[in-house]
């Protein structure tokens, strides 16, 4: 089974190679052998609005101001999320170099492979120097028996940068960085993550409405899901109802499905798995939406929760509810992102399920984005301060080994007064949506 987190990259980089969403979800609308409460989902694919180049040329301004303020005299993006936030470009990876170089004072310019000239101006049509009208790209192209980093170098030295200070995007791979050290002996090479995450984490209104319509498509996917659910079906049954169920949406979406003991994994189990009355059913997963994630986790029973064991799963159940509502409480601008962590997690301990990573054997959140997890991180020692319109998961979960697990997931958004989440929580082990 593919899982949900390498669904999401793959979806991403089909994205950038002219996949049709709209086109899947019309072929989607035509499968018969969809249940009920699935087939009857209706797209919501009109109401993502994708994120326009102005809005990226703020971005780029954005960014320019933090190099100043950081002692940067430029920043190198090679291929990944950060290229496409700032720049519309998609490009997949690979062993060949394909960079933009954005300076703190004029134009950008760009390192491509020779022969991928002709894709690479079409794509950088999408950035905000390349929408200008009347302008000269700076395209540096190498050809496969010449090296990429001495392109950078000179285009370096013919900005005047050729003993600057340069950040490096943090995903750049080694292999790169350590090319353009030796290319650039002059250069100094820095991390530019004050720069991209500085600008990443703080989302935009645009950006908060394209996460919260994820989440809200990603749980109605859930809920159509749950509401399909038979004795029987297999983790791949479930997730065919959940990649289908977010194509009838209008999006590329899935996640992955744990049952029984194997929900005390909190990433699953390549295990086989059939779901059975009264057991223990994970969901995790999420979808894409104009580039923004979601990040859901469901947990519930098929039918009803009855006997001994099932009491204690909803007396977990309930402090792990109780645990996530005093995370969202103690989430605020000003406060440190660790101290969100310590309220869930005090509640989870004085519960009986401690000390420490014993049970609750995770972090209680993540930043989220563009990426599925990005800065900065919901942990025990994080001392950086919350803003407003961060926007993290909230995510606590009790792992007992051999028995079960669970996990309540929601996306929160840190507003000027305090913080809200996307979606409702889940009320119940046995009512995990409510009125969705």
């Amino acid at each position: 089974m593919v899982s949900r987190r390498r669904f999401l990259t793959t979806t991403s980089l089909a994205a950038g190679v002219g996949v049709s969403l709209p086109a899947l979800a019309q072929a989607s609308e035509t499968d018969q052998s969809a249940p009920p409460a699935i087939a009857a989902l209706s797209t919501r694919r009109a109401e993502a609005q994708p994120i326009t180049v102005a809005e990226r040329a703020a971005r780029q301004e954005k960014a320019r101001q933090l190099m100043r303020e950081n002692g940067l005299s430029a920043i190198l993006l090679a291929q990944g999320t950060s290229l496409s936030y700032f720049t519309g470009i998609r490009w997949e990876g690979g062993e060949r170099l394909f960079a933009m170089l954005l300076p703190a004072k004029g134009e950008a310019f760009y390192v491509a492979p020779a022969f991928e000239e002709g894709r690479a101006r079409e794509q950088i049509a999408r950035a905000p120097d390349g929408n200008t009208p009347g302008s000269n790209i700076d395209i540096r192209v190498w050809q496969e028996d010449e090296s990429p980093y001495e392109r950078v170098a000179q285009g370096l030295t013919d900005r005047g940068l050729a003993t600057s200070t340069i950040g490096l995007e943090e995903t750049v791979k080694f292999v790169f960085s350590d090319s353009l050290k030796k290319a650039a002996p002059s250069a100094t090479f820095t991390s530019a993550t004050p720069v991209a995450a500085g600008c990443r984490m703080i989302k935009s209104r645009h950006e908060i409405d394209l996460m919260r319509l994820a989440s809200k498509v990603t749980l109605a996917a859930y809920d159509a899901t749950h509401r399909s659910l038979k004795v029987g079906m297999t983790q791949r049954d479930v997730s065919n109802l959940l990649e289908t169920a977010h194509r009838k949406l209008g999006f590329e979406g899935g996640a992955d499905v744990q049952v029984g003991e194997f929900s005390s994994f909190p990433h699953g189990s390549i295990k086989p798995q059939e779901i059975r009355e009264g057991t223990i059913v994970m969901i995790d997963g999420g979808c894409s939406v104009e580039g923004y994630q979601s990040d859901i986790t469901r947990t519930f029973v098929l039918g009803k929760a009855s006997g001994k064991t099932n009491d204690k799963m909803k007396q977990v159940f309930d402090i792990v509810h109780r645990a996530q509502s005093a995370a969202l409480a103690a989430a605020k601008p000003g406060v440190e992102a660790g101290s969100v962590d310590a309220a869930a997690r005090k509640i989870i301990a004085d519960a009986g399920y401690g000390p420490d990573y014993k049970y609750f054997t995770h972090r209680l959140g993540h930043g989220i984005g563009m990426d599925g997890h990005e800065w900065p991180y919901l942990v025990r020692g994080n001392p950086t301060k919350l803003q407003p319109e961060m926007t993290f998961s909230d995510e606590p979960g009790i792992y007992i080994v051999g028995e079960f697990g669970i996990r309540l997931e929601d996306d929160m958004h840190i507003t000027e007064a305090g913080a809200e989440l996307f979606t409702p929580q889940s009320p119940s082990l046995e009512d995990p949506f409510g009125k969705v």
